[in-house]
């Protein structure tokens, strides 16, 4: 009886009672979302999404196959992150930390 498991060895390993002969990773790490996936990753409405693709200044980067909209999810991840806030700025705050300095 043969199986595989994840384990990056040269000489086969036993585990419960199976020698395991071949190595093999079957994990898809950066898979293509459609936007019904990327929704439910993202928390985004499905609206919105399509929204964001046809954004004139930073659109959702996407593959067009056919009707189908895919969007991979490391480039969703980039497109987000490029959106990302921390805090508001006090602007009266600097205004008055400037003049002191001058």
């Amino acid at each position: 009886m043969s199986a595989r498991f994840s384990v990056s060895r040269k000489t086969p390993v036993q585990v419960r009672g199976i020698l395991a002969t071949e190595v093999v990773v079957s994990t898809v790490l950066d898979p293509f979302l459609s936007l019904r996936a990327l929704s439910g990753y993202s928390g985004l409405g499905i609206r919105k999404l399509r929204d964001y693709l046809e954004d004139t200044d930073h659109p959702l980067p996407c593959y067009r196959v056919g009707a189908k909209i895919l969007v991979r999810r490391s480039e969703f991840d980039a497109w987000m992150a490029q959106h990302r806030r921390v805090g508001r700025v006090d602007v009266d705050r600097l205004g008055a930390e400037v003049l002191r300095e001058l």
